[in-house]
């Protein structure tokens, strides 16, 4: 009887393992090298892991937002992959810097000329982006992630107030305030090197900052499953002994 007892609190510790380390929030996501101040540029990325145990992520196709548009995206160049960037004229024209913006980028893809995104792992894809908008708080990105036995996931639904994650949420870029100097972060040079293209600095120094937090993330998760398996197990241990000391 005792043994059983055991095995079953031990069986609840590894589901608990189990329940906490599946990928919570494996979709596509994006997120900002560093900042993504409003009026301002920003290096960001979008995010692909590969959900499939059978199939290579082979293109991601990423649709950029019409109410608000980006006029310079600039794409990194990737081994292994292919990028196409379109533009096309606005329905409506916006004002940038005193500017009249007729068109804009509406479009992203990336191909991969190889294997792809294999099994157990993930990619980032890089771009610049700006002029970001100063009236919204946020961008909506919608993205169709394709494999090679040519299933399409459409990462494209926008998650609603007050409701629960949506299965297929669409990327969501959050952009920060402008600095207390009333400019925006990363206008300056950033805004410049968009322009004529050199971003190779400014991008190495935030792929590693980006690498950081994604090395303090996994070790936050980590710690946190181990606890809550140390903690189940010592529930259960002290169960068994309390039943013990009562037979006794």
């Amino acid at each position: 009887m005792k043994a059983s007892r055991l095995a079953a609190a031990g069986a609840l510790a590894a589901s608990a393992v189990v329940v906490l380390s599946s990928p919570a929030f494996a979709h596509v996501s994006v997120q900002p090298e560093g900042t993504a101040a409003k009026g301002g540029y920003a290096v960001v990325d979008f995010k692909v892991p590969n959900e499939r145990d059978d199939a290579s992520t082979t293109k991601l196709e990423v649709s950029f937002p019409t109410d608000h548009p980006l006029v310079s995206v600039l794409p990194q160049p990737m081994d292994g992959w292919r990028v196409e960037v379109t533009r096309a004229k606005l329905a409506k024209p916006v004002e940038l810097e005193g500017e009249k913006i007729t068109e804009a980028v509406t479009k992203v893809i990336w191909t991969a000329d190889g294997k792809g995104i294999q099994p157990g792992y993930f990619q980032k894809f890089p771009l610049s982006v700006g002029a970001l908008p100063k009236d919204t708080d946020e961008l909506v990105f919608k993205a169709l992630q394709t494999y090679s036995d040519k299933e399409v996931v459409r990462w494209i639904e926008v998650q609603q107030d007050g409701q629960a994650e949506p299965e297929n949420p669409a990327p969501v870029l959050t952009l920060s305030d402008a600095s207390a100097d009333g400019h925006a972060q990363g206008s300056g040079s950033e805004a410049s090197a968009a322009k004529t293209g050199n971003t190779a600095a400014g991008t190495s120094a935030s792929v590693s900052a980006s690498d950081s937090a994604d090395s303090s993330d996994t070790t936050a998760r980590v710690l946190g499953v181990v606890g809550i398996a140390v903690g189940t197990l010592g529930v259960a241990y002290g169960v068994l002994a309390g039943r013990r000391r009562t037979d006794a």
